[in-house]
């Protein structure tokens, strides 16, 4: 569970079956994908430049070569394109070794700091390990097996069938979608780009098991396109025609990886709320008492404000806003209660939420001025009060004025159902 001091960033930017699908995408359909890839050149993706996701798919992809009928030349031109093929396979292998898969190396942008990178799929003969790498100049940066559903422990990779870079789960971090056949079975598999750990490595990807086998069971076929329409009805993020359409395709993710109540909540839970003031409502999503995310929308493109921010524990009593008012207030605990932390946020032109100011209360007298309470200092221990912000004593007229009151805990209390019904009204 992570310290509100912790989660606050200047970076800080986790199962809708056929019965929910059937019912997305109505408010306001999407546009279907187009694959034009070269199976053996490096691709080089830039979303932002031209708005197509980046997919290579070895069985549908077109050939970008010059083809014999326009030349008149065809067993020339051909055996020329084969023999570029073959060097530019070799150039591969030599770079990224032996067992990498070539028909599928992209290189793509990291949406954190908009850095490129490679990503490299690698399948060893050896051993029969399928495996990726994230390099940058040259540099591995990241080296992870790849996600096997239990069914298919101990079956032979046969093929990648597909790769595709975008933002799954609205965070602001890029995330990877694959397509993989083992055996005679075909499916999806989820790697989310970490916006905790992207604080410390931006190339960091966490495997999401459980969405990736919700994704795999609820399609016929498994393709990227199929993938996207089941997520967004076939939409990327910007493309969204309203909030009520945005908010849709953010419950069918949502839902899918966090599928039903269970023994210890209700599940997922939803509410429209009025943050800011403006005439968009946000979206609340979470499990009560565990974790909550906050969405906002704006011209096309649905934002994560907050994500997955745990609560309920820690010290942390969760995440309060001022209807309208476009303010957020967080109480956090460290050593009992000795040290508190209120942190008040808004959201700032960026679709983020931004820190306004951190006050520090100390409930003892921290004499050695370390910060923590200390066994000579245990008489002052809840008899001594003072607030600091940036380590500066401040009264507590000075305090309340980040304070604009009315504020009310940010929790969902509809069902994925009921908010859905809800935002067709």
């Amino acid at each position: 569970m992570f310290r509100i001091k912790r989660l606050f960033s200047k970076k800080q930017g986790i199962c809708v079956l056929a019965l929910l699908t059937a019912g997305l995408f109505s408010a306001c359909a999407g546009e279907q994908e187009k694959i034009e890839i070269d199976p053996v050149e490096v691709i080089t993706v830039d979303e932002e430049e031209d708005g197509k996701e980046a997919v290579s798919d070895a069985n549908d992809g077109a050939q970008t070569g010059v083809s014999p009928e326009e030349t008149g030349n065809g067993a020339v031109d051909s055996e020329t394109e084969e023999k570029e093929k073959t060097s530019a396979i070799e150039a591969l292998k030599e770079q990224y070794g032996e067992d990498c898969l070539t028909d599928q190396i992209f290189e793509f942008e990291l949406t954190v700091n908009g850095e490129k990178v490679m990503f490299v799929p690698h399948w060893s003969q050896s051993d029969g390990t399928f495996y990726m790498q994230i390099i940058r100049n040259g540099e591995v940066l990241s080296e992870w097996s790849g996600y096997v559903p239990d069914a298919l422990q101990g079956k032979t990779f046969v093929s990648l069938d597909a790769v595709s870079f975008f933002d799954v789960n609205f965070d602001g971090i890029t995330d990877i979608v694959m397509v993989e056949t083992y055996g005679d079975k075909t499916f999806a598999a989820v790697y989310f780009g970490d916006s905790f750990m992207a604080e410390m490595c931006d190339w960091y990807f966490q495997e999401k098991r459980g969405l990736s086998e919700r994704l795999t069971e609820s399609l016929d076929e498994v393709t990227i396109s199929g993938i996207r329409n089941l997520l967004s009805g076939g939409k990327k993020n910007g493309e969204f025609s309203c909030y009520q359409e945005a908010y849709e395709a953010v419950i069918a993710q949502r839902e899918l990886e966090n599928p039903g109540p269970t023994e210890y909540s209700k599940g997922m839970q939803y509410d429209l709320i009025d943050f800011d003031g403006d005439d968009i409502p946000e979206l609340a999503a979470g499990i009560n008492g565990y974790y909550m995310s906050l969405y906002t929308y704006s011209e096309g493109s649905v934002y994560a404000l907050m994500y997955d921010w745990g609560y309920g524990a820690m010290g942390n009593a969760g995440y309060e806003y001022s209807p309208g008012k476009n303010s957020l207030r967080n109480y956090n605990a460290d050593y009992a209660g000795l040290v508190m932390y209120l942190t008040y946020m808004t959201i700032g032109q960026q679709h983020s939420l931004e820190q306004v100011v951190q006050i520090v209360i100390y409930n003892f007298d921290d004499v050695n001025g370390n910060g923590m309470p200390d066994e000579a200092e245990q008489d002052s221990f809840g008899e001594y009060g003072v607030n600091k912000i940036d380590g500066r004593v401040v009264t507590e007229e000075e305090c309340g004025v980040y304070d604009v009151g009315g504020y009310e805990y940010i929790e969902g209390s509809m069902s994925a159902d009921e908010l859905l019904e809800k935002l067709k009204q």
